[in-house]
Protein backbone atom coordinates (compact mmCIF):
# COMPACT_ATOMS: atom_id res chain seq x y z
CA UNK A 1 0.00 0.00 0.00
CA UNK A 2 1.18 3.49 -1.20
CA UNK A 3 -0.02 6.91 -0.24
CA UNK A 4 0.44 10.43 -0.83
CA UNK A 5 -0.68 13.52 1.21
CA UNK A 6 -1.45 16.29 -1.22
CA UNK A 7 -2.27 19.85 -0.56
CA UNK A 8 -3.62 22.15 -3.85
CA UNK A 9 -2.40 25.48 -4.58
CA UNK A 10 -4.53 27.96 -6.78
CA UNK A 11 -3.52 29.42 -10.11
CA UNK A 12 -1.60 32.40 -8.79
CA UNK A 13 -2.85 34.92 -11.24
CA UNK A 14 -6.34 33.85 -9.89
CA UNK A 15 -7.60 36.22 -6.90
CA UNK A 16 -8.69 33.90 -4.18
CA UNK A 17 -10.37 36.06 -1.42
CA UNK A 18 -10.65 33.60 1.34
CA UNK A 19 -8.34 31.51 3.47
CA UNK A 20 -9.10 28.21 1.58
CA UNK A 21 -7.48 24.80 2.28
CA UNK A 22 -7.74 22.00 -0.39
CA UNK A 23 -5.73 18.75 0.42
CA UNK A 24 -6.21 15.28 0.55
CA UNK A 25 -4.68 12.00 0.15
CA UNK A 26 -4.38 9.83 -2.82
CA UNK A 27 -3.14 6.12 -1.86
CA UNK A 28 -3.09 2.61 -4.23
CA UNK A 29 -3.25 -0.78 -2.71
CA UNK A 30 -3.26 -3.27 -5.61
CA UNK A 31 -5.08 -2.11 -8.37
CA UNK A 32 -7.51 0.03 -5.63
CA UNK A 33 -6.90 3.75 -5.71
CA UNK A 34 -8.69 5.71 -2.66
CA UNK A 35 -8.71 9.63 -2.86
CA UNK A 36 -9.54 12.14 0.02
CA UNK A 37 -10.83 15.38 -0.83
CA UNK A 38 -11.03 18.51 1.98
CA UNK A 39 -12.17 21.42 1.29
CA UNK A 40 -11.88 23.84 4.38
CA UNK A 41 -11.96 27.48 5.59
CA UNK A 42 -15.00 29.81 5.21
CA UNK A 43 -17.25 27.92 2.81
CA UNK A 44 -20.07 31.01 2.88
CA UNK A 45 -18.88 32.46 -0.25
CA UNK A 46 -18.38 29.42 -2.51
CA UNK A 47 -20.79 28.01 -4.88
CA UNK A 48 -21.55 24.35 -3.58
CA UNK A 49 -23.86 22.44 -5.85
CA UNK A 50 -26.42 21.10 -2.88
CA UNK A 51 -26.91 16.95 -3.11
CA UNK A 52 -28.52 15.43 -5.78
CA UNK A 53 -31.28 12.82 -4.66
CA UNK A 54 -29.81 10.49 -8.16
CA UNK A 55 -26.37 11.46 -8.69
CA UNK A 56 -25.11 10.31 -12.26
CA UNK A 57 -22.87 10.89 -15.25
CA UNK A 58 -22.77 14.25 -16.16
CA UNK A 59 -20.66 16.87 -18.43
CA UNK A 60 -18.97 20.04 -17.52
CA UNK A 61 -18.64 18.90 -13.90
CA UNK A 62 -15.60 21.57 -14.45
CA UNK A 63 -17.92 24.76 -14.58
CA UNK A 64 -18.96 24.55 -10.94
CA UNK A 65 -17.37 23.63 -8.12
CA UNK A 66 -15.78 20.27 -8.35
CA UNK A 67 -12.73 18.03 -7.51
CA UNK A 68 -10.45 16.52 -10.61
CA UNK A 69 -8.30 13.64 -10.75
CA UNK A 70 -6.07 12.63 -13.59
CA UNK A 71 -4.53 9.58 -14.42
CA UNK A 72 -1.71 8.23 -16.27
CA UNK A 73 0.53 5.79 -17.19
CA UNK A 74 4.20 6.24 -17.11
CA UNK A 75 5.72 6.77 -20.71
CA UNK A 76 2.34 6.97 -22.53
CA UNK A 77 0.14 9.49 -23.68
CA UNK A 78 -3.28 8.13 -22.97
CA UNK A 79 -4.56 9.36 -19.61
CA UNK A 80 -8.15 9.05 -17.44
CA UNK A 81 -9.90 12.51 -16.02
CA UNK A 82 -12.13 12.01 -13.44
CA UNK A 83 -14.36 14.59 -12.09
CA UNK A 84 -16.44 14.65 -8.73
CA UNK A 85 -19.28 17.34 -7.98
CA UNK A 86 -19.74 17.94 -4.48
CA UNK A 87 -23.80 16.96 -5.66
CA UNK A 88 -22.66 13.74 -5.88
CA UNK A 89 -22.24 13.68 -9.78
CA UNK A 90 -19.73 12.34 -11.36
CA UNK A 91 -17.84 11.70 -15.25
CA UNK A 92 -14.12 9.80 -16.42
CA UNK A 93 -13.18 10.49 -19.91
CA UNK A 94 -10.28 8.58 -22.24
CA UNK A 95 -7.98 11.21 -23.73
CA UNK A 96 -5.46 9.27 -26.40
CA UNK A 97 -2.75 12.20 -25.99
CA UNK A 98 -2.79 15.63 -24.75
CA UNK A 99 -6.29 16.66 -24.94
CA UNK A 100 -6.92 15.11 -27.76
CA UNK A 101 -9.62 12.01 -28.73
CA UNK A 102 -11.95 12.39 -26.03
CA UNK A 103 -14.64 9.89 -25.03
CA UNK A 104 -16.45 9.45 -22.26
CA UNK A 105 -15.16 5.96 -20.63
CA UNK A 106 -17.20 3.27 -21.33
CA UNK A 107 -15.67 0.90 -18.36
CA UNK A 108 -17.46 2.96 -15.39
CA UNK A 109 -21.34 2.66 -15.54
CA UNK A 110 -21.17 4.42 -12.36
CA UNK A 111 -18.58 5.72 -10.03
CA UNK A 112 -20.42 6.38 -6.21
CA UNK A 113 -18.41 8.01 -3.80
CA UNK A 114 -19.20 9.98 -0.60
CA UNK A 115 -19.70 13.56 0.18
CA UNK A 116 -19.67 14.82 3.88
CA UNK A 117 -20.39 18.73 4.57
CA UNK A 118 -19.56 20.72 7.58
CA UNK A 119 -20.01 24.39 8.22
CA UNK A 120 -16.69 25.12 7.28
CA UNK A 121 -14.94 21.70 5.48
CA UNK A 122 -16.31 19.48 2.62
CA UNK A 123 -14.95 16.32 2.16
CA UNK A 124 -15.38 13.68 -0.65
CA UNK A 125 -14.18 9.77 -0.47
CA UNK A 126 -13.65 8.04 -3.31
CA UNK A 127 -12.92 4.18 -4.32
CA UNK A 128 -11.39 3.49 -8.13
CA UNK A 129 -10.56 -0.21 -9.20
CA UNK A 130 -8.38 0.59 -11.82
CA UNK A 131 -8.79 -3.06 -13.55
CA UNK A 132 -10.31 -2.11 -16.31
CA UNK A 133 -7.59 -0.33 -17.98
CA UNK A 134 -4.20 -1.29 -16.18
CA UNK A 135 -2.49 -3.48 -14.78
CA UNK A 136 -1.66 -3.91 -10.98
CA UNK A 137 2.24 -3.60 -11.72
CA UNK A 138 1.91 -0.34 -13.88
CA UNK A 139 3.50 2.90 -12.47
CA UNK A 140 1.04 5.84 -12.59
CA UNK A 141 1.36 9.50 -12.87
CA UNK A 142 -1.07 11.34 -11.28
CA UNK A 143 -2.67 14.94 -11.30
CA UNK A 144 -4.82 16.28 -8.75
CA UNK A 145 -6.97 19.40 -9.38
CA UNK A 146 -10.38 21.01 -8.30
CA UNK A 147 -12.36 24.45 -9.78
CA UNK A 148 -13.90 26.57 -7.03
CA UNK A 149 -16.69 28.98 -7.67
CA UNK A 150 -17.74 31.62 -5.50
CA UNK A 151 -21.14 32.60 -5.14
CA UNK A 152 -20.57 35.78 -7.13
CA UNK A 153 -19.73 34.36 -10.48
CA UNK A 154 -16.06 34.34 -10.04
CA UNK A 155 -13.52 30.78 -10.44
CA UNK A 156 -10.55 29.90 -9.05
CA UNK A 157 -8.10 26.66 -10.10
CA UNK A 158 -6.14 25.13 -8.20
CA UNK A 159 -3.63 21.77 -8.32
CA UNK A 160 -0.36 20.60 -7.54
CA UNK A 161 1.25 22.40 -9.37
CA UNK A 162 0.85 25.32 -12.43
CA UNK A 163 2.71 24.46 -14.71
CA UNK A 164 2.32 27.54 -16.75
CA UNK A 165 0.23 30.91 -16.32
CA UNK A 166 -3.12 29.64 -17.32
CA UNK A 167 -4.87 26.66 -15.82
CA UNK A 168 -3.97 23.47 -17.75
CA UNK A 169 -4.94 20.03 -15.78
CA UNK A 170 -4.24 18.30 -18.79
CA UNK A 171 -0.55 19.15 -19.07
CA UNK A 172 1.55 15.87 -17.60
CA UNK A 173 4.03 18.34 -16.46
CA UNK A 174 0.92 18.71 -13.06
CA UNK A 175 0.95 15.12 -13.01
CA UNK A 176 3.23 14.38 -9.98
CA UNK A 177 2.26 12.26 -8.21
CA UNK A 178 3.41 8.33 -8.97
CA UNK A 179 2.06 5.20 -7.41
Amino acid sequence: MTGNLFSLAPLPSGSVRHNLIISGNVERTSNILNISFLLAGPLSEIAIPSASDIPCRKKGLWEETCFELFLGLQNAEEYREFNFSPAGHWNVYRFTAYRQGKIEEPSFASLPFSVHRHPDALQLFIEISLDNFIETDQLLRIGVSAVVKYKDGRITYWALTHPGPQPDFHDRNSFIIEL
